[in-house]
């Protein structure tokens, strides 16, 4: 390696300092920032491999408790799709499979309200990446009369596939509030919105042709006779739902009482087990097609849903845990609340078990939290927008129980907030929630960067899962910076730990502020070359918070080596 050999009189620093004053742009664009995008677990039906502890591993970040849920929903939906991919895959072995004889596992959801049936299937379907229809049972009747027609969720899994009827087959159709349709005991006469809805659903939940042109829909008409009119064709346009799952949930108030009741007749039996003051959970976790049937459902109808899973009520601590999620999306929303004012909102330990109790006592679950949030925060939402001073707020136990005199001490004496304890709260939380999906594989963002995740969780207010995204784009262009370099100047860079985490401190201004870098990194580290024969560097924190002294230093060294 040649030294560099200063001339008499010559004054490196000068040089030094001429050269950095022609800035000259970095080689590439590292202007962009990325953004998170949805994806699924494949790019067609045929390349689907999600395994079903994957598929819980991803709903774990999400939902709390719900385990035996879970499994049962990715397990069940895991094989459907893997099945459909498999036999796709070996056609000319299973083509009659694929043709006929297809057993779909239909899935039913019973759970009271507010446990997250409908949160459960919405985050199953966004991470298949699969299309997906989601409608209440009670909107329809059966086909003939006034009232919606269920083959118009098909229909719609086309639109939400955007027009891909391949797409839109392997797609999701769910129905909640089920129970409703149950049909009313004692009626006479056709009961077209209960019993009728369920005889309209038995084709589409099996196998049956559904023609993508609504036979009432005037412009469904029209575009029809166009058509003939250009071609002298008429041209129908037809999708399968062989492959398509239905999904149905709900509350079922009174089936626990049935299964009771048939239970106490075989007393001697397995329910003999069951203590006096059980839960209606525990008598559902025994039910049956029978007890379904007497709940007011049809047998073919019951049938076509091989598949059910119950879901559990919450209690004190769960709703607790749920508030401290980082992925929450209603914690979530009310931060955003109060961003969109310019105002940071924090929860103490003790103000979320308080919410969490006020939330058990309103026996709607998950839904509850939303109540009481807005119960205790509203009042600050109303008035801390007119006094720009405060831009941090801490949700204490004592704001939660007495807003009104929460607010009169806050606006007397806004220092005396405890801040540093709700943030050390939240942080440990985040920290925690890190290191359990680093334990379950499920992390691949090093130690060294978790805290840039929890201080973009801060700053950009969005789920923890979103703010790792996020900070693993922005090393990938870190990454990407020292590649570009190495290419284009022939030399190599690379970042110490220390100076990746002052790189990401820019936020979303990293990409401008990577840009401004290598203007000032490729003259020095070319003058450092030339003069020094030096074409690899290891770059501390200094060289990104400093770089003029950071190359100074080299120099530096350099001279008292030589002296």
């Amino acid at each position: 390696m040649t030294q560099y050999q200063p001339r008499a009189g010559h004054n490196a620093n000068n040089e030094l300092t001429n050269i950095l004053e022609k800035r000259e742009p970095l080689p590439g664009n590292f202007e962009r920032d990325g953004q998170a995008s949805r994806h699924g677990c494949c790019d067609g039906i045929e390349n689907f491999n999600l395994k079903p502890h994957e598929l819980v591993a991803y709903l774990d970040q999400y939902i709390i408790r719900q385990d035996k849920a879970k499994i049962v929903l990715a397990t069940k939906i895991c094989t459907h799709f893997n099945r459909i991919s498999y036999l796709k895959n070996h056609a000319g072995v299973y083509q009659d499979a694929l043709e006929a004889g297809f057993i779909k596992n239909n899935i039913l959801l019973i759970g009271p309200t507010g446990v997250g049936k409908t949160y459960l299937i919405k985050l199953i379907a966004d991470r298949l990446g699969v299309p997906f229809v989601k409608a209440d049972a009670t909107k329809f009747s059966e086909t003939g009369y006034v009232g919606g027609d269920v083959e118009d969720l098909v229909r719609e899994l086309v639109q939400e596939a955007d027009g891909d009827i391949n797409k839109a087959q392997y797609g999701i159709i769910y129905l909640d509030e089920i129970d409703k349709i149950a049909a009313s005991p004692g009626l006479l006469g056709p009961d077209v919105s209960r019993s009728g809805v369920q005889r309209a659903l038995l084709k589409p939940m099996e196998d049956t042709m559904v023609s993508l042109k609504h036979p009432h829909d005037p412009l469904s008409q029209i575009q029809a006779i166009e058509q003939f009119r250009r071609t002298g064709k008429v041209e129908n346009k037809n999708i399968s739902t062989r492959h398509i799952l239905f999904i149905m949930s709900g509350a079922f108030a009174g089936l626990a009482a049935i299964i009771q009741r048939r239970m106490n007749r075989n007393a001697l039996g397995f329910a003999s087990k069951i203590q006096p003051q059980a839960r209606n959970e525990d008598y559902l976790a025994h039910i049956s097609n029978q007890d379904l049937v007497d709940f007011g459902f049809e047998n073919e109808f019951i049938g076509r849903l091989p598949v059910t899973a119950i879901l559990q009520s919450l209690s004190k601590d769960d709703l607790a845990q749920i508030m401290r999620n980082p992925n929450n999306a209603v914690m979530l929303s009310k931060r955003r609340d109060f961003a969109a004012y310019g105002i940071n909102l924090f929860f103490t330990r003790q103000a979320l078990e308080i919410l969490a109790g006020q939330a058990e006592a309103l026996t709607t679950g998950a839904r509850a939290v939303v109540s009481v949030l807005e119960q205790a925060l509203t009042t600050f939402e109303h008035a801390l927008p007119a006094h720009p001073r405060i831009r941090e707020l801490a949700v204490t136990g004592q704001l939660v129980e007495d807003p009104e005199t929460a607010l009169t001490e806050l606006l007397a004496h806004p220092q005396d907030q405890p801040i540093e304890e709700a943030i050390q709260n939240t942080r440990q939380d985040l920290i925690e929630y890190l290191g359990r999906l680093r334990d379950k594989g499920l992390l691949t963002l090093a130690r060294d960067y978790w805290d840039a995740a929890v201080a973009e969780f801060f700053n950009s207010v969005l789920a923890l899962n979103q703010a790792v995204f996020r900070i693993q784009e922005r090393l990938a262009i870190i990454n990407g910076f020292e590649q570009e370099f190495k290419e284009k100047q022939q030399m190599s860079v690379e970042f110490s730990p220390e100076a990746r985490k002052a790189i990401l401190a820019q936020g979303n201004a990293m990409p401008k502020f990577l840009a401004e870098l290598g203007q000032v990194l490729i003259p020095g580290l070319s003058l450092v070359n030339n003069r020094l024969g030096i074409d690899s560097f290891i770059l501390p924190a200094l060289a990104v918070n400093d770089t003029e002294s950071y190359l100074r230093h080299i120099f530096e060294d350099y001279y008292q080596k030589k002296l």
